[in-house]
């Protein structure tokens, strides 16, 4: 027979939600930052042809 699983507290509910939206804060900085690295053509990692930025 189907038995119920015990209810998750809320801190581990909140800690968890923190570390998903922890994760994606540092992608978007890291997407952010790549982004203006190469919109100011400072970019050393990233390689792209500047006539089609422009």
């Amino acid at each position: 027979m189907a038995v119920p699983k015990k209810r998750t507290s809320m801190l581990k509910k909140n800690i968890r939600k923190n570390v998903w939206k922890n994760r994606v804060y540092r992608a978007s900085l890291k997407a952010f930052s790549l982004a203006k690295s190469i919109s100011t053509g400072n970019s050393k990692s990233f390689l792209c042809n500047k006539e089609v930025i422009k």
